[in-house]
C-alpha cells in the first residue's frame, strides 16, 4: 500500500511530502493507522546525516501511537480498533542472550524504526512521519492511557523509555538524591519519572528562567550549572545523575557531585564526543559513567503501564507535518517545551 509521508532525500535537503509503501500485513503483523508521530532529536541528527550511515529516502519517527486497522492471520495479542503504540525497534535477531532477556534494544540485529536494513521497499525502513507502518506483533505496545492524551504520550515511546531505563536499573527510589542535567525533551521525562518513582529530583540547568519550570514538572530542587556556589552546595551527594544532553559539555562538573559508587547515567547522544573526563574523579570515589539506550519491549510497556498509572504524558507542542522544517530549526535552539509532535491527520491535506 502506498502512503504519504515527510522525508528527504539528503542531507543537506529539507524535508518533503513522499510517498512510502507498506507492505501487506504477513501472518504476525500489525497494521496500524499512525494519529501522532514525536519528533525526537535523533531525528534531525539522522535526517542530516549527521550520524553517519543515512540511508535515502529517510523518513524519520520513532515516537509512533495509533489505532490497529489490520492483523495478519496468527496475531492473538491484538485487534482491529485498539490503540497502540510502536517505539524506536520493529525487529530483532529474537534468540541472542539479549533477546532472550526481553532486551531488544541491546541485540546486534536490533532493526530501528527507520533507518536499518529490510527486506521491504527501499531497502530500509521508514518511520513514522507516515500515515501508516506495518510491524510485527513482537515489537507493538499497547497504550492504556485515555485516548484524549495518545498525543502526548506519543514521545513516551522514545523519551519515556530512554529516561525510565537507566533510572530503574540504577534503583531510582525512595531515599535516592537523582539529579537530572538538561530540562528538554528528555530532562523533562527524567524528572516527572524520578519524582514519580519517589526520588529526590534535583533539575540541572544552564538557565536561571528554567528554575521555576523545573519545579513544576517535580523536581525538589533546582540547581543553576552556570552558579559555582549552588555546584559546590551538592558535592558528594549524588546516587545517580541521569545526563540527557545531546551536546558536549564538561562531565567533570557533575562527576564531583557524585557520592562513592555513584553514577551517571548518559543518554543524550551528542553529534561529536564529550571531552575525556578526568580519570581521578572516577577512581577516587569508585564512580561510574555509563551509557544506556532505550528499553527492550517489555521494558518499554512496563514504563507505558507506569506512566498510565501515574498520570504522565509528554508536555507537548502539536504541528503540522509542513511545519517539520521550523521545527527542527526551532529545536536546535531548544525553542519547545518540551517535544514536538506531528498530528499525521495533515498529511492527507
Amino acid at each position: 500500500m502506498t502512503v504519504k509521508a515527510y522525508g528527504t532525500y539528503a542531507a543537506d535537503k529539507p524535508l518533503e511530502p513522499l510517498e512510502v509503501t507498506r507492505r501487506a500485513p504477513g501472518p504476525h503483523d500489525v497494521q496500524i493507522d499512525i494519529a501522532y508521530c514525536g519528533v525526537c532529536h535523533s531525528d534531525l541528527h539522522q535526517a542530516r546525516a549527521e550520524w553517519a550511515g543515512t540511508q535515502w529516502p529517510c523518513v524519520p519517527g520513532h515516537e509512533i501511537v495509533g489505532r490497529v486497522s489490520a492483523v495478519g492471520a496468527h496475531v492473538s495479542g491484538f485487534r482491529a480498533g485498539e490503540l497502540v503504540g510502536i517505539g524506536c525497534i520493529v525487529d530483532s535477531c529474537k534468540h541472542c542472550p539479549d533477546c532472550e532477556d526481553g532486551l531488544e534494544n541491546y541485540c546486534d540485529g536490533m532493526v530501528g524504526t527507520y533507518n536499518s536494513p529490510t527486506p521491504d521497499a527501499p531497502g530500509h525502513t521508514l518511520g513514522g512521519y507516515s500515515q501508516q507502518i506495518v510491524v510485527h506483533e513482537r515489537y507493538v505496545l499497547r497504550i492504556r492511557h485515555p485516548e484524549e492524551q495518545l498525543a502526548a504520550v506519543a514521545p513516551l515511546l522514545c523519551a519515556g523509555i530512554t529516561t525510565y531505563s537507566p533510572l530503574k536499573h540504577w534503583n531510582a527510589g525512595p531515599g535516592k538524591k537523582v539529579g537530572v542535567v538538561g530540562i528538554g525533551g528528555l530532562g523533562h521525562m527524567g524528572i516527572k519519572l524520578a519524582h514519580a518513582m519517589g526520588a529526590h529530583v534535583v533539575a540541572f540547568t544552564t538557565s536561571e528562567s528554567k528554575r521555576e519550570a523545573a519545579l513544576a514538572l517535580g523536581a525538589n530542587e533546582v540547581v543553576v550549572s552556570r552558579n559555582p556556589d549552588e555546584m559546590a552546595a551538592h558535592a558528594k551527594s549524588f546516587d545517580l545523575i541521569l545526563n540527557t544532553v545531546a551536546a558536549p559539555h564538561d562531565l567533570d562538573a557533575f562527576l564531583v557531585l557524585l557520592k562513592r559508587d555513584g553514577t551517571m547515567a548518559l543518554v543524550g547522544a551528542p553529534a561529536t564526543p564529550h571531552p575525556s573526563p578526568n580519570v581521578f574523579n572516577l577512581i577516587m570515589k569508585r564512580r561510574s559513567v555509563a551509557g544506556s539506550m532505550i528499553g527492550g519491549i517489555a521494558e518499554t510497556q512496563e514504563m507505558l503501564d507506569f506512566c498510565a498509572e501515574h498520570g504522565i504524558v509528554s508536555d507537548i507542542e502539536m504541528i503540522r507535518a509542513d511545519a517539520i522544517n521550523e521545527a527542527y530549526e526551532r529545536m536546535l535552539k531548544g525553542d519547545v517545551k518540551y517535544r514536538f509532535v506531528i498530528d499525521t491527520a495533515s498529511l492527507a491535506a
